[in-house]
């Protein structure tokens, strides 16, 4: 469960003493690792992972056999790296050396959420909440709803959890991810309020402070969007907040200011490569709008073997149609919102890519209701986007009432 920043710190201290004290300590070793990976992603420094990587690898040298802690603390690792496929192995030998602890299930769904295996994911959904309930079994299933495209049981799920949550840091991860849900359906109001009540619990709740961002820009309140927006850089720059911030920044006509975010986004790539981490989609989505289209496409190509999920699906896609193939790229759209072919969660983004594709295939009756329905979805999705869709809108004018049916 999502723990404070200051006692993932201490407990980190903790155990750097204890281990140079006893050198021979496996299960001191695997704590020590497991804290490193959570400081590595809550303060968006893949250094950490590099030292968590040395501190599990020691715990499983020390003790082989039966190591679970370790082998979950690896499994957290090739996550929080994107190594989703690592993810699994490990997940699933943890699995195989304590079969009922129900911690190695949230690892094993987060990995198969990421290597696109739905089926899978319902599976191990099943089996860890038959071993537990309690809060973070409800922001787990939350999850997994809101990828089948059951925003409203996710919804009701993440208020149970916030509500059941024993410490703050914990409540406010559930309040971050309830604003996300918010936001992602169009509701800046509410989406703000659950991103403010985040903070508050939790004032190191950073992507709490980037959703307060996304929902003021989509306000009008641009001055507080953007001083939100350069806090939650300042201390957890994470590449996609670059991009958001950009792509802000150009919205409003500020396009040097925009290009500083985007070189921030990829230094910040560059550096999680340095420490084994994957940040190639976040940097392919911005090589297909403001970069090379064809280098995303190489890129993206690359993460899509290596992981056919949604979100990789609709990137690949755009970068495609970018690129200038549209013909190649509507399958992969098509991929990305159609629930019956992996594509439940509604996404605005994603449809208003869907229509763009159809429009430049000039199947315009389908181009026109995707991008009606993207502006349904969520009206404030992006602020580069929304013009673009109204735009393209405009230019679609009425459809014809002697037209036939729109293609699909």
């Amino acid at each position: 469960m999502p723990a404070a920043l200051p006692d993932l710190t201490v407990l980190a201290g903790e155990r750097e003493r204890r281990v140079r004290a006893r050198p021979g300590d496996a299960a001191a070793w695997a704590v020590l690792g497991a804290a490193r990976v959570e400081l590595g992603l809550r303060l968006a420094d893949p250094a950490y992972w590099t030292r968590a990587e040395e501190a599990l690898r020691t715990s499983l040298k020390l003790r082989a056999k039966g190591n679970a802690p370790a082998l979950r603390g690896l499994a957290a690792l090739a996550n929080a790296r994107r190594d989703f496929a690592g993810a699994r192995k490990w997940g699933e030998a943890a699995r195989k050396a304590e079969p009922e602890r129900w911690t190695t299930y949230p690892l094993l769904i987060e990995a198969s959420a990421g290597l696109g295996d739905d089926e899978r994911t319902g599976k191990l959904l099943e089996k860890l909440t038959g071993l537990r309930s309690g809060p973070a079994v409800m922001a787990r299933a939350a999850a997994v709803y809101r990828d089948r495209g059951w925003r409203e049981d996710a919804a009701a799920k993440l208020a149970d959890a916030a509500s059941a949550a024993g410490e703050p840091a914990e409540r406010a991860a559930y309040l971050e991810r309830a604003g996300q849900l918010a936001w992602e359906r169009g509701d800046r109001q509410d989406a703000l309020r659950h991103f403010q009540e985040a903070v508050r619990t939790d004032p190191d709740q950073r992507a709490a402070q980037a959703g307060q961002g996304r929902a003021l820009a989509a306000l009008g309140r641009m001055t507080e969007a953007l001083s939100a927006y350069r806090v939650a850089l300042a201390k957890q720059p994470r590449p996609e907040y670059a991009l958001e911030l950009g792509e802000l920044y150009e919205s409003l006509g500020l396009e040097q200011a925009a290009g500083v975010q985007y070189g921030v986004l990829r230094e910040r790539v560059r550096v999680a490569a340095a420490h084994g981490a994957d940040e190639g989609l976040v940097l392919g989505r911005y090589e297909a709008d403001h970069g090379d289209p064809e280098a995303a496409v190489r890129r993206l190509r690359r993460e899509w073997e290596r992981r056919p999920s949604t979100e990789v699906a609709d990137a690949l896609g755009w970068a495609l149609h970018r690129a200038g193939e549209d013909e190649e790229a509507l399958p992969l759209a098509v991929r990305a919102t159609e629930g019956t072919q992996g594509g439940g969660v509604r996404s605005a983004l994603y449809v208003f890519h869907r229509g763009m594709i159809e429009r430049s295939l000039e199947r315009y009756g389908a181009a026109r209701r995707h991008l009606e329905e993207a502006l349904r979805i969520n009206p404030y999705f992006s602020p580069v986007r929304v013009p673009q869709a109204k735009a393209a809108l405009a230019r679609l004018g009425e459809p014809s009432v002697q037209a036939g049916p729109a293609s699909s």
